[in-house]
């Protein structure tokens, strides 16, 4: 295996996460936008409903990757090529029964989808084969994607996936452009986008045949390895839940040009939540190692270090994000005038719903790190009750703005769930200096919100203005941060200080 370090591999997977979100999120921006303007809200609308319950169906999956990643600690880190390949094949068995599972799952959703959908633009038969294209991506995840992602996930080398997705994600954003600037037929346009998912399978199986030679699929599988996915169902599910209600929900209590609506706030957090997830990409594995080995002394350190930098990180990021979202929306949306996309209310519930979800990513991260998915299962059963019976109930009522709130409540929810679960269970560590971080990260949000709207009045009409604007906003919220932890927080700022100095003395 590599003799890259824990913080060295960490610094690689950091950076080519970073470029990976970078490339998503123009590419998020870049194909909405095409494809609205292409075919209007409708379609739009329509192809962000189908991918969420398609999302659904990957619950067949549930627990299989954290149980194989988790199954992988130990071997990798003893250099057991043989419990590391009886781990690999048992992960390989589970996900070709479980992608089976998917594909009937995507025929019947193929056959029902079209029955509970309202739309002028397409008929049935067409809405039937667009959704056979888009579940193809998933299924692949199955059949070639998963058991590699497991195998370098827990090898702390993510940094490949992401480099396999850049490509995926640059030749899909290419095709989408062409083909919905020539105005292709929409199912043509889906068709021809499956190459860039090839593209990834590819590059991610020659990788792996080069760089672990060793692995041998003729090996018998350790099917043992997989008794904590049942426990890691439920962390998954939750997941799921989270990720896809929103849109299915309001797929059945609204309209599908208020799924679009949905859709296009939910690219911009879905971006800011990929920014965030540049601090947190691969560090999993790596406090998954230093339990494996028992080393809490350096483990605690490790963690007191990365939830400071996360929370400081997380505020800079999320107060720029509010004080600029609406703006952002405005121009994104000019010229499409067949709903309102521009909603004060939205804007605000979309950024406190993302707040919630990430302050709990620290203490998110060391579940998945202890394996401890048995012991949250009650707990992750009422975060999805919440989302799910809050969204129906306030859905039914308020509709979009109803499905938010029971997600916000479902986050929040799980916030306080960790902040006493982990201390007590993992870390071992005091729960007041979290829960101040916590609502130090809240305050600073609000005071950059305040900043940028006194110090800022201006209201960007373009997209280049909106740049200007963006970054003003980032310049100012950095500055109001290290202000800030400067009077309250000087002695962590030192020890984040030292600790990237090791990075660069790192040989």
């Amino acid at each position: 295996m590599s003799t890259l370090g824990r913080t060295s591999k960490f610094v690689l997977n950091a950076i080519s996460t970073a470029l990976l979100q970078i490339v998503t999120m123009v590419a998020g921006f870049i194909t909405p936008r095409f494809l609205l303007v292409a075919y209007g809200s409708d379609i739009n609308g329509l192809i962000s409903s189908i991918n969420q319950f398609i999302v659904y169906f990957n619950l067949v999956e549930a627990g299989l990757s954290s149980a194989a990643v988790y199954s992988l600690y130990k071997p990798i880190a003893e250099h057991n090529y043989n419990q590391i390949n009886r781990v690999v094949v048992a992960a390989r068995n589970f996900y070709v029964k479980s992608g089976f599972i998917f594909v009937g799952l995507v025929f019947l959703l193929a056959f029902v989808y079209p029955w509970i959908t309202h739309t002028e633009v397409l008929d049935k038969g067409t809405v039937f084969c667009l959704v056979l294209v888009l579940g193809v991506n998933g299924a692949l995840e199955f059949f070639t994607l998963a058991k590699y992602r497991a195998l370098l996930t827990a090898d702390q080398k993510t940094y490949v996936i992401s480099t396999a997705s850049i490509v995926y994600t640059i030749l899909n954003t290419l095709i989408v452009v062409i083909l919905s600037t020539l105005r292709v037929d929409i199912l043509l346009l889906r068709i021809v986008a499956l190459i860039s998912i090839f593209a990834r399978s590819l590059i991610l199986y020659i990788y792996i045949k080069i760089h672990y030679k060793f692995i041998d699929y003729k090996v018998a599988p350790d099917n043992s390895a997989m008794d904590k996915r049942w426990s890691a169902l439920y962390l998954q599910v939750v997941q799921t839940v989270q990720n896809a209600s929103p849109a299915v929900l309001t797929t059945l209590f609204s309209t599908l040009k208020m799924v679009s609506v949905y859709s296009v706030y939910n690219m911009v957090l879905a971006g800011i939540n990929g920014v965030m997830s540049v601090f947190s990409t691969g560090v999993s594995a790596g406090f998954g190692e230093l339990l494996v080995k028992k080393d809490m002394k350096a483990f605690s350190k490790a963690y007191k270090d990365f939830e400071y930098l996360y929370y400081m990180a997380m505020s800079i990021v999320y107060g720029v994000t509010m004080a600029t979202i609406l703006p952002f929306i405005q121009v994104y949306t000019k010229g499409v005038n067949d709903v309102q996309y521009v909603n004060i209310i939205f804007a605000v519930l979309f950024v406190l719903n993302g707040v919630f979800y990430n302050l709990k990513t620290p203490q998110g991260m060391l579940v998945i790190a202890a394996g401890l998915y048995k012991e949250t299962r009650i707990q992750s059963t009422i975060q999805a009750g919440i989302l799910v019976v809050g969204g129906v109930v306030l859905g039914y009522s308020f509709g979009l703005t109803g499905v938010l709130v029971a997600s916000c409540l479902s986050n929040f929810y799980r916030c306080v769930d960790l902040l006493f679960f982990i201390p007590k269970n993992v870390t071992h560590l005091p729960i007041l200096p979290s829960l101040r971080r916590m609502v130090e990260t809240l305050v600073v949000i609000v005071l950059i919100c305040a900043a940028s709207w006194l110090c800022l009045p201006f209201h960007p009409n373009t997209l280049m203005t909106w740049v200007g604007y963006a970054f003003c906003n980032l310049v100012l919220a950095v500055l109001l941060v290290m202000l800030f932890h400067v009077l309250f927080e000087r002695s962590n700022i030192h020890i984040v200080v030292d600790r990237v100095r090791s990075i660069f003395k790192r040989k």
